[in-house]
């Protein structure tokens, strides 16, 4: 059975004080689990507090994401991190294209597949997210709003792709308190699925993660879907009790 991968996305917030507090709980929660456990877990936490989440989370279950990575290898892009200086704090995982980026820093499909790969050269897994925009859905757009921004990145990583994570985050799902039904984040899975497996035999191994307000109420049903792996969740990741519900749903 394939294992499931909860991300918590913890976006701009945190501080020192609650960082600690809040690796802390999950530690003491996830050890508590039982020993056959195994959900992946890990954080995306601002780059800022790369340094102190990789020291609190040492030694748990819990591994340390980007929530971005440079497209550029090294150079005078001030303010971008790149992918080497990523792995210098033992990140696991990146996100590109989170839909915040596209729409806020107008990222295109083609910036996303370089950021992918980017990260791939280094040995960080890209956890590629996509989705579609209220209006999109209900223009009927869904599928091929998806399927052309996951093409961008399986087009650039070639045989790669069997290294990719694939979040499908419906835009008009996202901290909006509205969440796709199971069937209907089923169905856009299904697709994701299929696509890939025009690119891979090996594309049942490729994790896909949902992440359109994930929480502790709604991940069962969610986690139970054939092709549903795992969740990228937003705000109930800083709630280390609702976390670590959603995590136990997994296990």
């Amino acid at each position: 059975m394939k294992k499931k991968l909860i991300v918590g996305n913890w976006k701009m917030n945190g501080s020192l004080a609650a960082n600690a507090a809040l690796v802390g709980a999950l530690k003491d929660g996830l050890a508590q689990a039982a020993a056959e456990a195994g959900c992946g877990v890990a954080v995306a936490v601002p780059a800022a507090y790369l340094a102190q989440v990789q020291a609190l989370a040492e030694g748990s279950r819990i591994a340390l994401a980007a929530q971005d990575v440079s497209e550029h290898a090294v150079g005078a892009f001030t303010g971008e991190t790149s992918a080497e200086m990523l792995r210098d704090f033992g990140v696991r995982y990146a996100l590109v294209g989170h839909s915040e980026r596209r729409q806020y820093h107008g990222e295109t499909d083609a910036v996303v597949a370089a950021k992918a790969q980017r990260a791939l050269a280094v040995g960080i897994t890209p956890i590629v997210c996509v989705g579609e925009t209220l209006q999109e859905r209900e223009a009927g757009e869904t599928q091929n709003v998806v399927k052309r921004q996951l093409a961008a990145v399986v087009q650039a990583v070639g045989h790669c792709v069997t290294e990719l994570v694939v979040a499908y985050e419906p835009v008009w799902a996202i901290g909006t308190g509205r969440t796709a039904s199971p069937e209907q984040a089923q169905e856009v899975h299904a697709v994701l699925r299929a696509q890939l497996a025009a690119a891979t035999t090996q594309a049942d191994g490729i994790a896909l993660l949902y992440g359109g307000s994930m929480n502790a109420a709604n991940a069962a049903q969610l986690l139970a879907q054939p092709d549903i792996d795992g969740g990228l969740v937003g705000g109930a990741s800083l709630k280390a009790a609702d976390f670590l519900q959603i995590i136990a749903a997994a296990d």
